[in-house]
């Protein structure tokens, strides 16, 4: 995967009335095919937790204690795809697990296949657009608040955005 050129983010609504958006700035992913076929891929994604912004340091210290992802005792989440169905032209499913906290739920997620190229220097690159949803809760991510009219502060749906470009290895 070329970092450089991807991002992973995460949307949560606040308050009810707004969203907050939040990315990781360290992450990795690897995948492999047989050939040029990309239903056949194997997909591994890390994101290390300590590397979490919100664009806010109260927020992120919070987000990495105990209360959300506790990144002492859970320093990564992890996901690994299990199968990549084709929908329809450029569109793909991806079914695989999500571990966060030790805790690991299947998932699908909704894959936009951007296309392959040939880039100036000869590398071999295709981009992706991957989406999806989870009910943080179910992964450990339990805290909540109330405000005093008992609205949630933060909600427990979070949707998942990330925009990835790979380098296909050189023989």
């Amino acid at each position: 995967m070329d970092p450089t050129h991807s991002e992973i983010q995460f949307k949560v609504r606040h308050l009810m009335i707004t969203n907050v958006t939040g990315s990781f700035g360290r992450f990795a992913a690897e995948v492999e095919t047989e050939g040029d076929d990309i239903e056949t891929a194997s997909i591994k994604f890390t994101a290390e937790i300590d590397s979490i912004t919100t664009n806010n340091g109260q927020r992120d210290a919070h987000l990495k204690s105990a209360d959300f992802f506790d990144a002492a005792n859970y320093p990564e989440l992890v996901f690994t795809g299990r199968g990549l169905k084709k929908i329809k032209e450029e569109e793909y499913e991806l079914s695989g697990d999500l571990t966060i906290r030790g805790t690991k739920k299947p998932v699908k997620l909704k894959v936009e296949h951007g296309g392959i190229i040939k880039d100036p220097w000869g590398n071999t690159r295709t981009g992706f657009t991957v989406e999806g949803k989870i009910n943080r809760k179910e992964f450990g991510l339990v805290w909540h608040a109330t405000t005093e009219t008992g609205g949630l502060v933060v909600a427990d749906e979070v949707r998942m955005h990330a925009s990835v470009e790979f380098i296909q290895d050189k023989p």
